[in-house]
C-alpha cells in the first residue's frame, strides 16, 4: 500500500509518519504545502491512501482537489474545532482530530483497510464542505450543565465556566467562583455541546472559556502555556499540533 503525508508542520508530519509506521505502513513521501504537493501529483503515481491536512501554509488542501483529479482514499488531519467537523460527518469523510491519538490512527487504518479492495465510489463535494468549515450552519449549543452537589442539584451557565478538564477519569467544569464540578460527560461527547466562539479543546484534556484567558505564554516545544483567572489547579497548556488553530480561533470575529 502506497501512503502519503500532506502536512504543513514538518515535526507533526514527523510524528504521524512514526505513528503510521507503527501501524505497518509504509509513508512513501512527506509534502508540506499545496504548491509542492501539485507539482508530486503531477509527477507521480497517486498513492493509495493520503494523510491530509486541511490548511496548509499557502492556502487550504482543497485547492490541490480543484486541479487534480485525485482518486487516492483521503484521511483528513485537522485541528479545525469539532463543531466545524461536522463538514466531515456529513461527507461520510474519515478524519482525524489533532492532536492525533494513536488508537485513533490505528481505527481509521482498520476503517481504510477492511474496504480497501472495493471501488472507492465516494464523489467528494469539496465546494460544500469548505462553506460549512467557514460557514456552518447555525445550530444551538448547550447554554447550563446540571450537576449534582450533595443531595441537591445545581446549574451552572457555560458564560460562568472558565474551562472544562478531565482528571483521574473524570470530567469537571471549573467556574469563575473558583469552583470544580463533575459533569456527567467526557470530553469528547461535549465536541458537539459547546459554542465554538467560546470554548477551544487546547488539548486531549482541557476545554477553555476565551473569556477566561488572563495571558499566553511561550512555551518549551513551540507550546503556549494559558492562564485562566482562576484555574491553578495544573498547568493549562497548548498542545503543539493545536497551537496554529488556537491563534487562529483567538482572532476570529
Amino acid at each position: 500500500m502506497r501512503v502519503i503525508i500532506i502536512e504543513d508542520e514538518k515535526p507533526s508530519a514527523r510524528r504521524l509518519k512514526r505513528m503510521i509506521e507503527e501501524q505497518q505502513l509504509e509513508v512513501e513521501v512527506m509534502l508540506h504545502s499545496v504548491e509542492e504537493s501539485l507539482d508530486w501529483f503531477q509527477n507521480n503515481p497517486h498513492p493509495d491512501l493520503i494523510f491530509l491536512d486541511i490548511q496548509l501554509s499557502d492556502g487550504l488542501s482543497f485547492e490541490i482537489f480543484e486541479t487534480i483529479d485525485i482518486k487516492s482514499a483521503i484521511i483528513f488531519t485537522t485541528a479545525y474545532d469539532e463543531y466545524a467537523l461536522q463538514a466531515f460527518k456529513l461527507n461520510s469523510i474519515d478524519y482525524l482530530l489533532k492532536p492525533i491519538d494513536s488508537d485513533d490512527l490505528k481505527k481509521a487504518v482498520e476503517q481504510y483497510t477492511s474496504r480497501a479492495p472495493q471501488p472507492q465510489n465516494v464523489t467528494l463535494d469539496f465546494d460544500s464542505i469548505k462553506k460549512l468549515l467557514v460557514n456552518p450552519v447555525e445550530r444551538e449549543f448547550k447554554k447550563r450543565f446540571s450537576v449534582k452537589v450533595g443531595q441537591h442539584l445545581k446549574l451552572i451557565h457555560v458564560d460562568d465556566i472558565e474551562c472544562i478538564y478531565s482528571e483521574n477519569k473524570g470530567t469537571y467544569a471549573h467556574t469563575v467562583d473558583g469552583r470544580n464540578y463533575l459533569l456527567d460527560m467526557t470530553l469528547d461527547q461535549l465536541e458537539d455541546e459547546l459554542a465554538p466562539h467560546l470554548f477551544f479543546r487546547i488539548s486531549r484534556k482541557f476545554y477553555v472559556n476565551i473569556n477566561a484567558i488572563r495571558d499566553m505564554i511561550s512555551y518549551t516545544n513551540s507550546r503556549l502555556q494559558i492562564k485562566l483567572n482562576s484555574f491553578n489547579e495544573q498547568e493549562v497548556i497548548v498542545a503543539r499540533e493545536r497551537v496554529k488553530a488556537f491563534k487562529t480561533w483567538l482572532e476570529q470575529p
